[in-house]
């Protein structure tokens, strides 16, 4: 099974996943990241959130060779593993994103991108991961044949803590599981979801965390 196979049928490319991130960006990602900042996205897929985002530098690191296709101008696109970075500047990077990684990769692999952060993140800088929450998933979470390794938003946090990082935020609900549902996916209602106190249906969760 090829990664050409699983971005055509688990991972198809989806309208309905440009929309929710271009209005996730503009309304609450974008107010987080500072117009001079440089943004690295980890796993970016087909680029919606790299793509929405509002930087002076933006890049993109995927293992999917036809990723970069996907790309607006001005973001730098990197084929390789996550866990190669070597390519960064020291203190170069200001906000991190990870969207539905860490799940399909070994505690492992997570640790070595934890390593190679502390030193490519500026002072100040942000790790920034939104993933399914077992907790709230677990009937829904190995649907995806590649997940491998299962988090809570209380593991993710001790992972993170464990390996030198400063826990800021955590939302265990902060998103549903997915787009594909009978709900319609529009910016008023993406952003009336954010505004709730209580998130119906959340089953990702959000966590924000700095190098101690």
């Amino acid at each position: 099974m090829t990664q050409e196979t699983y971005f055509k049928t688990r991972f198809a490319q989806d309208a309905r996943r440009d929309v929710l991130w271009q209005t996730l960006c503009r309304y609450y990602f974008n107010h987080r990241i500072d117009p001079d900042d440089c943004v690295l996205e980890l796993g970016a897929g087909y680029g919606c959130f790299i793509n929405a985002v509002v930087a002076r530098r933006r890049i993109a690191v995927d293992s999917w060779d036809g990723f970069t296709a996907h790309l607006v101008s001005g973001v730098e696109g990197h084929v390789g593993d996550v866990t190669d970075l070597g390519f960064l500047k020291p203190a170069s990077v200001n906000f991190v994103f990870a969207s539905n990684l860490f799940e399909h990769v070994s505690q492992e692999a997570f640790a070595s991108v934890l390593q190679q952060l502390n030193t490519a993140l500026a002072d100040g800088g942000t790790l920034n991961i939104l993933q399914p929450n077992y907790y709230y998933a677990y009937r829904e979470y190995f649907d995806d044949y590649t997940h491998r390794t299962v988090y809570t938003h209380k593991s993710l946090c001790d992972f993170l803590e464990a390996h030198g990082y400063t826990v800021m935020e955590c939302h265990p609900r902060f998103l549903p599981l997915t787009v594909r549902s009978r709900l319609p996916v529009s910016p008023a209602l993406i952003r009336l979801y954010l505004s709730l106190p209580w998130k119906p249906m959340g089953k990702q969760m959000f966590i924000r965390a700095m190098v101690k």
